[in-house]
């Protein structure tokens, strides 16, 4: 299963200094606007956003269709797909993607523990 660029979405407090603490470790802006709430900071090949007021907890996130730099890559799972194989497999979904669609289109998941992870398609 190929599952696409990985992140983690963080859920933070204050947006300015979560931006300034992650420049602080090298991350620079990719992403995201200040005024919408959310920033993607990358640094290398690691990406983490940062979202404020947007939802609870953290997220895991996956981008089926793009690579580290959010480009879109010829050969990758769609997230039906990723989905069926998962609905296969008794994996619980906490919402789903519409099977008859194409393009865009994202559904979530919690591991065992309670990490919920995204499955996010944008192409």
């Amino acid at each position: 299963m190929k599952l696409g660029a990985f992140s983690v979405s963080l859920s933070v407090k204050d947006l300015e200094k979560s931006k300034v603490f992650y420049e602080h470790l090298g991350f620079t802006h990719f992403g995201g606007q200040m005024d919408k709430n959310y920033l993607i900071m990358k640094n290398g090949e690691s990406l983490v956003g940062l979202f404020q007021g947007m939802f609870e907890g953290n997220i895991m996130t996956f981008n089926p269709g793009w690579d580290q730099s959010a480009q879109a890559i010829e050969e990758y799972d769609d997230v039906r797909s990723i989905q069926n194989s998962l609905k296969e497999k008794d994996v619980a979904l906490m919402n789903e993607v519409d099977d008859e669609g194409k393009g865009p289109g994202n559904f979530m998941l919690m591991d065992p523990d309670g990490n919920v992870i995204l499955i996010d398609q944008h192409v």
